[in-house]
């Protein structure tokens, strides 16, 4: 399962095509890309920047791929996530899966993208009008997880705020 944490862009045509590649059992393919948009919260975003652990956030990833293997049968799946400073409209995160039908497929991506978000250590500080502010949007994302039957109990404190180390 392809797993790829990077600072640049990707082309969608391109990863989906090659995702598919050979492969004349995929009858389905789902993908979502994650942008990023001028707002969150009421507040104007002008730069965000995502922060990760090398080495765990891919891990993270293949983990979470693996479970959506184990509980569909998908041919194969992508996650690519994009780090670093990211500008409103840049593309952030890209999951497509394929299988050899839609349902399954569907079902897989959707799942990916919802575990990654509360699962795979990324840090997310925006940049506004009024200055820079961490993040933490895992209490809602905690609520997507637990439709697939999962509990996180992640949310919490983040880097940089009151009372938390650094």
């Amino acid at each position: 399962m392809p797993v790829r944490v990077q600072a640049e862009d990707f082309d969608l045509g391109r990863e989906v095509t090659a995702l598919r590649a050979g492969r004349p059992a995929v009858g389905a393919v789902a993908a979502f890309v994650g942008t990023v948009r001028d707002m969150n919260d009421g507040a104007s975003v002008r730069t965000m920047e995502l922060e990760h652990y090398p080495g765990m956030t891919e891990q993270a990833l293949e983990e979470i791929a693996a479970e959506a293997r184990r509980r569909w049968p998908i041919i194969d799946a992508l996650v690519i996530h994009r780090v670093g400073p990211l500008q409103p409209m840049d593309q952030i995160v890209l999951v497509a899966t394929v299988a050899g039908h839609r349902g399954d497929a569907f079902a897989a991506c959707e799942f990916i993208m919802d575990y990654l978000k509360t699962k795979a250590p990324f840090w997310k500080k925006e940049h506004g009008p009024d200055g820079a502010r961490w993040v933490d949007a895992r209490v809602t994302d905690d609520q997507a997880l637990a439709r697939w039957g999962i509990v996180s109990g992640n949310a919490g404190p983040v880097p940089g705020e009151p009372g938390t180390a650094e």
